[in-house]
């Protein structure tokens, strides 16, 4: 590679920048909501020139949609093959990610905005809620397989099920209370099994 080709490919793109912009973008969103949060916050926030969130990101739009979709819930714990285990292990994740983003802040802001910025639900919805579920169906249609489950159950509404406890709980102020997981899994478990068993 020659000298006139490194030039022209430009100074690399930092990672650690890129992932302190985000982070910071997100924060904001969820303290400020997306009309009172700005591209001069989230630079101050993230120790960068705001040429720096330019070079990467045409608008707040843009930024923001890009924060959502870097924020991914997809990372199950391995499989064990125990039905239970799996779909607790998947809720304990989940839970963990959501209070580690302040992700209860950060919906409550795309539900608020849906009508101004679509974008941002579709988005959140899109890269966080439904990889979530596909994970906890993932599990339930392999337990469905093996006869854990009844032939007619509905699995879409024992996936929503499975994760209607934390958001309820969370508006009841009951947030984090110690095995809310293995209760759902309990209840959800209990209502899909065959008869007899």
């Amino acid at each position: 590679m020659g000298d006139a080709e490194t030039k022209s490919a430009g100074r690399p793109r930092s990672a650690e920048k890129d992932a302190a912009i985000l982070q910071a973008a997100l924060e904001l969103l969820a303290s400020h909501g997306y009309t009172r949060m700005s591209l001069s916050q989230v630079a101050a926030a993230a120790q960068v020139s705001k040429s720096t969130i330019h070079l990467r990101w045409k608008t707040k739009a843009d930024l923001l949609t890009a924060a959502l979709a870097a924020l991914r819930m997809t990372d199950a714990p391995p499989a064990s093959g125990d039905t239970r285990a799996d779909l607790t292990a998947i809720l304990d994740d989940f839970a963990a990610t959501v209070e580690r983003v302040r992700g209860m802040a950060l919906i409550g802001t795309c539900l608020a905005e849906e009508n101004h910025t679509p974008e941002l639900l579709s988005l959140l919805r899109e890269r966080t809620v439904l990889p979530r579920r596909a994970l906890l169906r993932e599990v339930l249609d392999r337990a469905h397989a093996q006869g854990e489950i009844r032939g007619d159950a509905d699995l879409e509404a024992a996936v929503s099920a499975l994760l209607g406890p934390f958001y309820a709980d969370y508006m009841a102020g009951r947030a984090g209370s110690t095995g809310w997981a293995e209760t759902a899994v309990d209840l959800v478990l209990a209502g899909l099994r065959p008869a007899g068993r």
